[in-house]
């Protein structure tokens, strides 16, 4: 009887010292498919976090020997990747945008027409008409016939005593009625550096394209900064459901800067934000004397510069006339000289040059100013945004001087339909060349654009594996020697998203010390058929050791 009572003691002596030495975690995950992204490309099953960072990762039984904790989830074989990123996307927009009425995807101008008219009877009380999201390329043809526009006509018509603006779904054009005109003091005679005013004869036509746009923006009321947090809270709800864990904002001036940061710090606002600075003399004296800004959930590195336009409304700059409008090569929105001050300002400063280039022109004169100043090999992750319309003999460029391709899948299979007319068929083989871009550092990042582009940063996955739609088309994919691996698919929206965003020794990657942003998918996207992936739904997403976002029913 004494032995056994002895033999009792000792074995729960022993559980208690074994349990004594597993060390405490806030939460372990069990019996996943996670994906850590690191340099070996590891697969484990498990990981234990305490206080927002990853503890250790390993096999579920070595993970739950060395780690204790009261919170042990069990996601059976669901696969977990790192937090995905979007490294180039317009977070407030997209706030703005859920507040605006609704163009993505009308199909004719009278479309446009009536989804106005139902946004107008559930705000009555608008001062103006503000809508996003036209493409006129998705329209029958009579519907633009200035050229390749609309006129404002049916807008007048429809709408004559109230202010109509609406942008364009590459933001690079603007479609307003003769109110809005008339309040912005715009004529037939209206010119201006890097935009155009489009004519129907002597007269404006309604649109306005690039620069031209600000001068209708500048007398737009501006939403508050309540009006702004609730649709910054609008935005985030979105994006976490879709799984993503860091965003950013391509070009935001201070005073929005500032609101996002103070909503971090009220934690009113959890997403991760890599916010650009909007170029300007105000933001430039301010931030260059300050330097580069991080907290753990905001990061202002870089400024977002403008080489050119978008390719849908011919605004993108070619080194030769676009095929279907051999009168325009399209424009610079800032003069050479006024592109090389800025570079140089930011060469001698601790920030990242982040420039738009969508045409060849573009690409040339920017990858040929970065080199000017960046002389080499370097570690400064200067990006060109898109990247879209490269030439052949500028590819180098981005090895010789370390520049990061910053590139949207979804912007090739929105384009593929109507790019080869812009372009011609030999220029448009340089274009969306993700893989030959992939080839010259051996890294990419991708982004979405967004409100440009869906949200879902699974839709970009899709486009840069299959170079397919969202129908699958078209088969075998639209210029598929430019897919990428999916391998290298998610790491460009997870591993080397951070490293473009300078948080690579943070995030990204799902590893010891580093902080818990990840996603649980209900499906694998390493192996499933790629015409599922677009329907892959968001489990869970959890930032900082949080849980942000659980799928209803789940």
């Amino acid at each position: 009887m004494h032995r056994n009572y002895y033999l009792a003691g000792l074995v729960g002596l022993l559980a208690v010292a074994a349990c004594s030495t597993r060390r405490p975690a806030d939460y372990i995950i069990t019996n996943a498919t996670v994906y850590t992204v690191n340099q070996g490309d590891s697969v484990v099953q498990a990981f234990a976090v305490e206080k927002g960072r990853i503890l250790d990762l390993g096999s579920t039984a070595t993970i739950l020997d060395h780690y204790r904790s009261d919170s042990i989830i069990d996601l059976k074989g669901k696969p977990v990747y790192p937090g995905f990123y979007d490294p180039h996307s317009h977070f407030l927009g997209l706030g703005q945008m859920l507040d605006q009425a609704d163009l993505v995807g009308a199909t004719s101008y009278a479309d446009v027409i009536a989804r106005l008219k139902a946004f107008q009877q559930k705000h009555p009380d608008a001062l103006w008409l503000i809508g996003r999201g036209w493409d006129q390329n998705d329209w029958p043809a009579a519907d633009s016939p200035v050229r390749g526009f609309p006129t404002n006509k049916l807008l007048n018509d429809a709408f004559p005593n109230v202010p109509v603006a609406l942008t364009r779904i590459d933001g690079h054009a603007l479609l307003v009625n003769d109110k809005a005109l008339r309040l912005a003091q715009i004529s037939g005679k209206t010119a201006m550096t890097g935009g155009e005013v489009v004519l129907n004869g002597s007269q404006p036509s309604g649109v306005l394209v690039d620069n031209a746009m600000q001068m209708v923006r500048r007398v737009i009321p501006q939403p508050d900064a309540d009006a702004k947090t609730r649709m910054l809270q609008a935005a985030e709800r979105v994006c976490l459901s879709l799984g993503l864990t860091t965003v950013s904002d391509a070009g935001l001036n201070r005073d929005d800067i500032d609101l996002i940061d103070r909503l971090h710090q009220e934690k009113k606002l959890k997403i991760r934000d890599y916010a650009m600075i909007s170029l300007g003399e105000p933001n430039l004296d301010y931030y260059l004397k300050r330097g580069p800004y991080q907290t753990d959930r905001l990061s202002v590195t870089s400024f977002k510069l403008y080489a050119d336009g978008a390719l849908g409304s011919r605004g993108a700059c070619l080194r030769k006339p676009y095929s279907d409008r051999p009168e325009t090569s399209g424009f610079l929105l800032l003069s050479p000289a006024e592109l090389e001050r800025v570079i140089k300002l930011l060469a001698n400063s601790g920030f990242q040059a982040n420039t738009h280039c969508i045409g060849d022109s573009a690409n040339h004169l920017i990858l040929d100013l970065y080199g000017k100043y960046l002389k080499g090999l370097n570690t400064r992750r200067w990006r060109i945004e898109h990247a879209q319309v490269v030439s052949p003999e500028d590819l180098s460029k981005f090895y010789k001087y370390s520049i990061i391709p910053s590139v949207q899948p979804t912007h090739a299979t929105s384009d593929m339909y109507w790019a080869a007319e812009r372009l011609g068929p030999e220029r448009v083989k340089g274009a969306y060349a993700f893989n030959d871009l992939l080839k010259q550092n051996h890294y990419i990042t991708f982004g979405s654009d967004f409100p440009v582009e869906a949200v879902n940063p699974l839709y970009g996955f899709h486009a840069a594996v299959a170079r397919q739609d969202a129908k699958n088309f078209p088969k075998g994919g639209y210029q598929p020697e430019n897919a990428v691996s999916r391998r290298d698919a998610l790491k460009a929206m997870t591993r080397w998203a951070a490293y473009a965003c300078r948080e690579d020794s943070v995030r990204g990657t799902l590893e010891k010390r580093k902080v818990a942003d990840f996603v649980v998918l209900d499906r694998d996207i390493m192996t499933v058929p790629a015409e599922q992936l677009r329907d892959t739904k968001v489990l869970q997403t959890w930032v900082n050791g949080e849980r942000l976002y659980t799928a209803p029913n789940r």
